[in-house]
């Protein structure tokens, strides 16, 4: 770790994945002085996980987290690039299945339009000018 990053060597696709971290989350790895980041009772994990999800195949509780976190990440704003990164994936089709958590992505049509505020549409109404809209 370095610089409030962490590096993973362990991952699923064989390659690193190097990544920033919180301030919080630094000083806490840094009181460990060695054996696992995290005390986890994965049997505990699973026990609570089955009795949630009794039909979660064989093999998807890591998973769980994973769609957990890409999801609330999406949720919360989060862009699609970075979480593809986040999540290690090779191609951006991967990480499109959390898409459709994005909020209000549609939107941002509107906030991130190069033309808002410069153009003045008049509405009208049976031939007449009615009022015109003016983008804020």
């Amino acid at each position: 770790m370095l610089h409030n990053r962490v590096t993973f060597t362990e991952t699923k696709n064989g390659k690193h994945r190097t990544l920033p971290i919180s301030d919080e989350v630094m000083g806490a790895v840094k009181t460990k002085q060695s054996g696992l980041l995290f005390d986890v009772n994965y049997q505990s994990y699973r026990k609570m996980l089955k009795e949630i999800k009794p039909d979660l195949p064989v093999g998807q509780t890591v998973h769980v987290l994973r769609h957990t976190f890409a999801a609330h990440f999406m949720m919360n704003g989060g862009n699609i690039l970075t979480l593809q990164k986040i999540m290690g994936h090779a191609s951006i089709q991967q990480t499109m299945t959390y898409a459709h958590f994005a909020r209000d992505y549609q939107l941002d049509a509107i906030k991130f339009n190069p033309l808002r505020g410069c153009i003045h549409i008049p509405i009208h109404i049976i031939g007449e000018t009615w009022a015109s809209i003016a983008p804020r």
